[in-house]
């Protein structure tokens, strides 16, 4: 019973990181073609949120929930298919931690833009291409990961 709890814990928290990254980078690119300021400040605002409340808590519950998994079906954390996973969750969060920040200046600038009734400066332009790149080597990892769950190879 326990075990079926801490998996679906951990599932949960899998479908959450996939999802919520997925969703952002969705609305972030939608609000970014519109080239509008204000949308863009409302939507990275609540990007901010998400990240917060959603990918944060995820983020910090996978390693947990993942740890206990291992212990409990006797997987050694330093071999084969966990160690690879957990290289992986690695990349994933040196390229999601930059990617936060930059939400955030994002967001600020857009704010800043839309109270000044400006266009979004150069630097902001500089940023969301960076945020875009890094979400590309963080998604291919987390998708990585996923597989890495559901067949566990032998490595």
């Amino acid at each position: 019973m326990m075990y079926h709890l801490i998996l679906y814990l951990h599932v949960i928290g899998a479908a959450v990181l996939f999802g919520t990254g997925a969703g952002i980078a969705f609305f972030m690119v939608m609000a970014q073609r519109g080239k509008d300021p204000k949308t863009i400040a409302h939507v990275a605002g609540t990007v901010v949120i998400a990240d917060t409340i959603f990918t944060a808590t995820a983020a910090m519950a996978q390693p947990i929930t993942g740890y206990v998994l291992a212990r409990m079906q006797g997987w050694p954390l330093a071999e084969g298919w966990v160690m690879w996973a957990l290289i992986l969750y690695v990349v994933v969060g040196v390229f999601w931690l930059p990617v936060v920040w930059i939400q955030i200046q994002l967001r600020d600038m857009a704010r800043d833009a839309t109270l000044r009734g400006a266009e979004l400066p150069d630097r902001y332009h500089r940023l969301y291409r960076v945020w875009f790149a890094f979400g590309f080597p963080a998604f291919a990892a987390v998708m990585a990961i996923l597989w890495l769950m559901i067949t566990k190879p032998a490595l």
